[in-house]
């Protein structure tokens, strides 16, 4: 009874969701938008008209203003610095476009070029200090705040009256300041035009791609040949021009030079960089984030006035939220990966009967026996990992390598070898179509197709989303083993949905069904999920019938049948289960019956530890990886079964000396071929009563003319 409520809990209990989610980079921007959604809704019902269209229009125009600020500030934290003067830029900017157009008289165009100028060349004087001369952001943008500030406050000291007394009234300025189109604020539609620049930019475009870069590591950028100190100089320009954007409507629209412009403003600007998800750590951000910040930033000060607060608790909740979200994202940032494997690793419940006796002298289909202990051995040494092997028309071996080759032997004796074909990841399963492409599996990579002439072509490396999953499962993350179909239809497994290639024993740890079947179509090109839900689902053949195929699931230690066509079409049964060991290849054998590889036999620690879940958590936790509990597979053995799923002939090396750990084997012409992914050498056996003129794809669609 204990057992049957585990079994419910682990199964049904989505507790693995919090950890998927937390690992998603789409979260980064889904939590800022949630949070602008909740203050959003919180103040419509407390305010009184708050969102009445009056009122977005006017927080329309703010969020224009500062949102420019906001953009160039993005715009050095995701280059790895920081800008804090950017309040009395503002502020110097904004003195400068009135003191043109109020004092010298300067024409409207003039005084547009001459502010975004003079922000520039202010942004420059940061750029030039921080990117070339190598200073510290944070004191640099410190200091020139100082000045900054102390320079505007002598200029309005003297010239202040002179622009308060001028009161121009030129069309085009108030259209800057207070015009609209279609009752959009012009400053709303020239920001949205720049941040669609901004986005483009920094999405699409190299230099977008050298910020991000240098973000993320200035070494690791330097060594890639990216001009950091160019770049990261820019940066601070462009800050200082976009600044100066958003003073030009500022004093269009206030025509103010008021001792306290541009005072906490870099508070502001900082409080919304944070809060929109731009981590202060640089190397990640996007304009969408910088919107979203300003958005709930001036939410937040809108209503704090609509309510009478004070302007120094808006500076104090301000800073409060500051200090907050920057506490946050720094520990966020550093402690990201523990807190994500903390609870991403999600074990379930998984009970297996009592595996069958496989002792010398118990009998039974899968005695032990030594009969691998003598095979011949190829490439001993000058291969690595070759976890399966196939042979084509003319007797030629081929074997994948962990350097990411190809690798063929040369018939008849297979002493000559040569790489085929450089592909860069794993090769795991391989399989020939009619054209004698060879069709591999690439472990982090997808389904990949070489050309007889060695020509590497990629088939596949993603399906249908899961609509139902938060995992965006679409990438093929472990694609394992395949066969093909007479019609052209390509079957592979792909092992995880959750963990890469060198992840798979969190997978076995889990022992949840996280693995699928998917079909390629190598006519139209299109790719398909056509079962899910399997525990680590590997060796794929396509079964005499022509119509199903037969699937290995390894940690569910049994074979079972997919119909693909006929009229059981969809439906799925178990061929074999409760193996003695771990299920891998499956591959036709010349008498018609099929060959089968156990990867590594089951023992009795692990067995009882995949029914305690809360157990492999904590040794999740608490124990190093090379320390749990695995899978026996130091022994290696083939099986031979029947359509039914009766075992004919059991082959084995108990010592190991030969083949430790069976991955693959395909017989041809009155051998049987043996790879292992963790092996040196391929293995050839010689089986009695085989048909010596045996060739798997001659079989099936007859030999070429």
């Amino acid at each position: 009874m204990r057992d049957t409520l585990t079994s419910l809990r682990y199964r049904y209990w989505p507790d693995h969701l919090l950890g998927e989610i937390l690992s998603k980079r789409w979260t980064e921007t889904a939590i800022p938008v949630i949070l602008l959604l909740i203050v959003g809704f919180a103040l419509s019902r407390s305010i009184d008209h708050f969102l009445s269209p009056s009122g977005l229009a006017d927080t329309a125009r703010q969020a224009g203003e500062i949102g420019f600020i906001g953009l160039g500030m993005a715009l050095v934290v995701i280059v790895g610095g920081i800008d804090l003067s950017v309040g009395s830029i503002f502020a110097l900017t904004d003195f400068c476009a009135l003191y043109l157009l109020d004092v010298l008289n300067w024409p409207v165009p003039a005084v547009v070029v001459a502010t975004l100028v003079c922000g520039a060349l202010l942004g420059a004087v940061n750029g030039v200090l921080i990117g070339y001369l190598r200073l510290r952001a944070f004191i640099t943008t410190l200091i020139t705040l100082i000045i900054y500030r102390s320079a505007f406050d002598l200029l309005i000291q003297r010239y202040s009256n002179s622009i308060a007394a001028a009161f121009p009234d030129i069309p085009s300025w108030n259209f800057i300041g207070g015009g609209d189109v279609f009752g959009i604020p012009s400053v709303a539609l020239v920001y949205i035009a720049i941040a669609i620049f901004g986005h483009i930019f920094m999405t699409r475009l190299r230099p977008g791609w050298h910020i991000t870069a240098i973000g993320g590591s200035r070494r690791s950028a330097y060594n890639s040949g990216i001009p950091v100190r160019r770049t990261i100089a820019l940066c601070y320009v462009a800050s200082g021009v976009l600044t100066s954007i958003a003073a030009l409507f500022f004093a269009a629209r206030l025509g103010t030079v008021g001792g306290d412009i541009g005072v906490g403003l870099e508070v502001i600007v900082l409080t919304a960089t944070v809060l929109g998800g731009i981590t202060l750590g640089g190397g990640k951000g996007s304009v969408a984030k910088s919107l979203v910040g300003v958005l709930i930033v001036l939410l937040i000060t809108n209503g704090l006035t609509t309510l009478n607060a004070r302007g120094g608790i808006n500076r104090m909740a301000l800073a409060g939220i500051l200090l907050v979200a920057a506490m946050i994202d720094i520990r966020w940032q550093k402690n990201r990966t523990r807190i994500i494997s903390k609870v991403y690793v999600a074990p379930t419940y998984h009970a297996l009967p009592p595996p069958p006796a496989t002792e010398i002298g118990q009998g039974g289909p899968f005695e032990q026996n030594d009969k691998l202990r003598d095979v011949e051995l190829i490439g001993l040494g000058r291969i690595e990992a070759p976890e399966d092997v196939i042979l084509d028309r003319n007797n030629n071996l081929y074997a994948g390598s962990r350097h990411g080759d190809i690798i063929r032997f040369h018939a008849p004796d297979y002493q000559r070898m040569e790489v085929f074909a450089h592909i860069g990841g794993q090769p795991l399963g391989m399989a020939f179509d009619r054209q004698d492409n060879l069709y591999v599996c690439i472990g982090g990579m997808g389904l990949y197709r070489i050309t007889p002439d060695g020509t590497v072509e990629k088939a596949t490396d993603e399906t249908n989303r899961s609509m139902h999953s938060v995992n965006d499962d679409s990438r093929l993350r472990l694609a394992d083993d395949l066969d093909i179909t007479d019609d052209g239809l390509i079957f592979f497994s792909e092992a995880t949905v959750r963990y890469e290639m060198d992840e798979w024993p969190i997978d076995g740890l889990e022992a949840r069904g996280n693995g699928r079947i998917i079909c390629y179509d190598t006519k139209t090109g299109a790719t398909h999920t056509a079962l899910r839900g399997l525990k680590f689902p590997n060796g794929i053949c396509v079964a005499s019938d022509g119509v199903s195929i037969l699937f290995a699931e390894t940690f569910g230690c049994s074979i079972k049948r997919l119909w693909f066509a006929g009229p059981k079409k969809g439906q799925v049964e178990v061929v074999m289960d409760n193996l003695p060991g771990y299920p891998d290849n499956i591959n036709l054998a010349s008498d018609g019956n099929y060959w089968l590889a156990l990867v590594g036999m089951r023992s009795p620690s692990l067995d009882l530890a995949w029914k305690m879940p809360g157990f492999r958590r904590r040794m999740a936790k608490r124990v190093p990886v090379d320390e749990w509990l695995f899978p026996n597979i130091n022994t290696g053995c083939v099986v031979k079964f029947n359509e039914q799923g009766k075992i004919l002939e059991s082959f084995w090396d108990l010592r190991g000396e030969n083949h430790p750990m069976i991955t693959s084997m395909r017989e041809h012409r009155g051998y049987l071929y043996l790879g292992g992914i963790m092996n040196n050498r391929i293995g050839r056996y010689k089986l009695e009563n085989a048909d010596p003129n045996f060739v798997q794809y001659d079989k099936r669609w007859g030999k070429l003319s």
